[in-house]
């Protein structure tokens, strides 16, 4: 029968046992060898000593060599998981060995749990990095391009000359559009950017960006409306000027994925009792479910996003949820492909 090592208890038992067992084999022979060659008195006397001292050099013998050097393994454990090594260690005296192999099992996970998260940050931002020099390289190039041909005799074409230029300015802004986003982030995961948090009008503030973006909404046959009758603010505790990022991002995103031939962009409120729910619906062609769970991910674009090749910097949606996150409120999307998507985050009432 195999013997589990991995079970303290077992093997305590089985040490017990076989400990035991060789006591008892031991006083048998010496009761016979004692018996025919000694008398009671010193039989009695002599078998004492030999068990005492059987005892004291066995308890020596655990003492020295098992708990010695399990005392050593836990004290270098307890001196890794403790900053202040020697405020903090502490002892293994008064612990069986069934505590301290429950602490050391737990320090391994929680060990390895650590490598784990690491290997996966490590992942992470080399596919950011990756993400970042992909994202910054278009405009680069397409403005390395326009600059060539100006120079090459471009400049002096009125055809193409403004238009070059024009263009060339257009990949600036989206370069610097990157940078500011990726400051932002930064700046939010870094909790460096402090909220200024009052009390304001959420429908308000909606009207304002839906004039804002009224225009860019034609020019795309989008049309931008209320999902309801609002005829009294509605107030919420946000920042405001980040509140309006929230807005613009979510707003302009359905637009830009919303219906060719005719579409609409709704913004509804509902009341939720502490919060307020906004929500942002496209009738665009909606996004598989396969990728919904990533919309929010730094430079992540859905396979229509990368094939309609939209304008941005694609960190809208991560901006938005930092935002949305730093008013300790969630934000989540739904989804069905050919009928639409809706964005819905709250906010708390003021």
């Amino acid at each position: 029968m195999a013997i589990d090592f991995s079970n303290p208890r077992k093997l305590a038992l089985i040490n017990a046992l076989t400990i035991t067992v060789i006591y008892t084999v031991v006083g048998l022979v010496l009761i016979f060898i004692a018996r025919s060659t000694l008398s009671l008195p010193v039989f009695g006397a002599g078998g004492a000593v030999i068990f005492f001292v059987s005892y004291f050099l066995f308890s020596y013998t655990l003492e020295k060599f098992i708990y010695g050097k399990i005392r050593l393994i836990y004290k270098n454990i307890k001196s890794w998981k403790t900053a202040d090594k020697e405020d903090k260690l502490r002892s293994i005296k008064g612990k069986s060995i069934e505590d301290v192999y429950q602490e050391v099992t737990e320090w391994g996970e929680t060990k390895s749990r650590e490598v784990e998260e690491l290997k996966r940050m490590a992942a992470y931002r080399r596919k950011f990095l990756g993400n970042v020099s992909h994202e910054l390289k278009t405009p680069i190039f397409n403005i390395q391009g326009y600059v060539l041909t100006l120079l090459d005799g471009g400049l002096e074409d009125p055809s193409i000359n403004k238009e070059y230029l024009l263009r060339t300015e257009k990949n600036i802004n989206r370069m610097i559009a990157i940078v500011e986003d990726l400051e932002t982030i930064s700046q939010l995961e870094a909790s460096e950017l402090q909220l200024k948090l009052k009390k304001t009008d959420i429908l308000a503030l909606t009207h304002e960006v839906m004039e804002m973006l009224e225009i860019k909404a034609a020019k795309k046959n989008n049309a931008i409306i209320l999902g309801g009758n609002y005829d009294r603010p509605i107030f919420v505790m946000a920042d405001k000027e980040r509140l309006r990022q929230v807005l613009i991002n979510l707003i302009d995103n359905a637009v830009k994925y919303g219906n060719r031939e005719k579409g609409v962009t709704k913004i509804s409120f509902f009341d939720m009792d502490e919060n307020i729910l906004v929500e942002v619906t496209d009738n665009g062609g909606g996004i598989e479910q396969a990728e919904l769970s990533r919309v929010f991910e730094r430079f992540y674009r859905t396979e229509e996003g990368r094939a309609r090749e939209q304008d941005g910097s694609g960190l809208g949606l991560a901006i938005v949820k930092h935002i949305v996150e730093a008013h300790d409120q969630s934000i989540h999307a739904r989804s069905t492909p050919g009928i639409g998507t809706t964005f819905a985050f709250t906010m708390k009432k003021a």
